[in-house]
C-alpha cells in the first residue's frame, strides 16, 4: 500500500474515534493577558492548541495575528467582549477549529486584563459532518427504493421481449450472456429494495479471473469505439474468493466504465491480479487482514483524479462528471467491505488512476 493511501485509512480511522475531539471540546484553553500586552497565565490545553510549547508563550504578539485585536480591543475597553471562530493549522495536513471568547477580567493589584477562552470545536464539526452524511445515505435509500420499485415493473416487460427474441436466435453464448446479465439486473434490483436493511452477498467459491473477463466482455464494445487496448495480468493463483458474482461482476463493470470514460482514443487499461500473503498491518480491516488476499488492480491512462478530489470519490453523490450520479463508486466501496475487502485508489492528474482491491483469498475447504 502506498504512503498516500496509508494516510487516507489512517485519517478514516481518526474520524471515526471521536472521543480525543469531545474531550478537547469539553476541556477548553485558558490564557490571561495584561494591558502591558503580557501573558500572565496559559494552560497546556490553550498551549496544546496553538501548537506552542508550554511555558513559551509569554507575549501577546506571539498569539495567532488574526487573535490579537479581539483581545487588544477588550484590553483598551474598545469592546466589552469579543467572539470569533478560528482555524489554525493542526499539521500539514489537517487544521484546528477554535471557538475563542474573550472578557474583561478585573483584579485589585492588576489593570484591566483579558481573559482568553479557547474551545477546540474541530470535534463539533466532524460530528455535524457525520449527521450531514448519514441524512444523504437515508436520502439514498428512500430514493434508492423508489427508483427500483420502477425499473422492476419495467423490467418484465423487458424480460418478455428478451425472451422472445432469444426464442428466435438461437445462439447459445448470445442468450446465455443475455439471461445472466438479465438475473445480474434483478439481483441489483432487489438490492436497492432492501437498501433500508441490505442483505450481506450471498457466498459460494468465485474465481475472479472468470468474473473479469466476464466483466471485461460487458464493456468490450466501448473498448472499440475508443481503440482503447486492454493489458491482461492475471498472476494470481489460485485466485478463487468466497463472494457473490455478480456483485463483484458489478464492481469491476463500474471500475472498467470509469476507466474507459476517463481515457482518451489509444489509452490502456490495465487488469491485474496478484496473490499477497498478508496486509499491511494498518489497513485497517478486521482479522482476515492476517491471511492471503487476491489483489486485483485496474489502472488506466486517463486523465486522473485531482489531488483535493481523491478523499471525496466514495462519498455518496459525490461526482465530477456533468450527468454523474456520485453513486457508482460508493456502491463499489460498500459490495467491497461486505466481501470483507479492502479498496484504494492512487491518482495523478493527465497520467492515470489505478484502483487496487483486495479480496480474502481461498475457498470454503480452505
Amino acid at each position: 500500500m502506498s504512503a498516500r493511501s496509508q494516510r487516507d485509512t489512517a485519517d478514516a480511522v481518526e474520524s471515526l474515534n471521536l472521543a480525543p475531539a469531545l474531550r478537547d471540546c469539553l476541556s477548553p484553553g485558558v490564557i490571561i493577558v495584561n494591558q502591558q500586552g503580557q501573558v500572565l497565565t496559559c494552560t497546556p490545553e490553550a498551549a496544546r492548541f496553538l501548537g506552542l510549547p508550554q511555558g513559551k508563550l509569554k507575549q501577546l504578539s506571539q498569539l495567532p495575528v488574526s487573535l490579537q485585536p479581539g483581545i487588544r480591543n477588550v484590553l483598551t475597553a474598545q469592546a466589552n467582549s469579543s467572539t470569533q471562530d478560528l482555524s489554525l493549522p493542526r499539521d500539514a495536513r489537517h487544521t484546528r477549529n477554535l471557538h475563542v471568547n474573550v472578557n474583561p477580567l478585573h483584579s485589585n493589584t492588576e489593570s484591566l486584563q483579558a481573559l482568553v477562552v479557547l474551545s477546540d470545536i474541530t470535534g463539533l464539526r466532524q460530528i455535524e459532518q457525520t449527521v450531514i452524511r448519514l441524512d444523504r445515505l437515508a436520502t439514498i435509500g428512500t430514493l434508492s427504493a423508489s427508483m427500483a420499485h420502477e425499473i422492476k415493473n419495467a423490467l418484465v416487460a423487458v424480460k418478455t421481449f428478451v425472451d422472445l427474441l432469444l426464442e428466435k436466435n438461437k445462439d447459445a453464448e448470445l442468450a446465455g450472456i443475455v439471461g445472466r446479465e438479465m438475473n445480474r439486473v434483478n439481483s441489483i434490483v432487489r438490492q436497492l429494495l432492501k437498501f433500508s436493511s441490505p442483505a450481506g452477498p450471498t457466498r459460494s467459491t468465485v474465481r475472479l479471473h472468470d468474473v473479469l473477463e466476464h466483466s471485461l466482455r460487458m464493456v468490450q464494445h466501448q473498448l472499440d469505439g475508443k481503440l482503447i487496448s486492454i493489458n491482461r495480468s492475471f498472476n494470481a493463483t489460485p485466485d478463487a474468493v468466497q463472494g457473490d458474482d455478480c456483485q463483484l461482476e458489478q464492481v469491476f463493470v463500474n471500475l472498467f466504465l470509469n476507466a474507459i470514460e476517463a481515457t482518451g482514443d489509444n489509452g490502456t487499461l490495465t487488469v491485474a491480479t496478484e496473490l499477497v500473503s498478508k496486509l499491511p498491518p494498518d489497513s485497517a480491516l478486521p482479522k482476515p487482514a492476517d491471511q492471503p488476499h487476491v489483489r486485483v488492480i485496474v489502472a488506466d491512462t486517463g486523465i486522473g483524479i485531482e489531488p483535493d478530489h481523491i478523499e471525496c470519490m466514495f462519498e455518496p453523490f459525490f461526482t465530477t462528471k456533468a450527468n454523474g450520479t456520485g453513486l457508482g463508486l460508493p456502491i463499489t466501496k460498500r459490495i467491497v467491505q461486505e466481501h470483507n475487502g479492502l479498496i484504494t485508489v492512487q491518482s495523478e492528474p493527465k497520467k492515470g488512476t489505478t484502483f487496487s482491491i483486495h479480496l480474502p483469498a481461498g475457498n470454503k475447504d480452505h
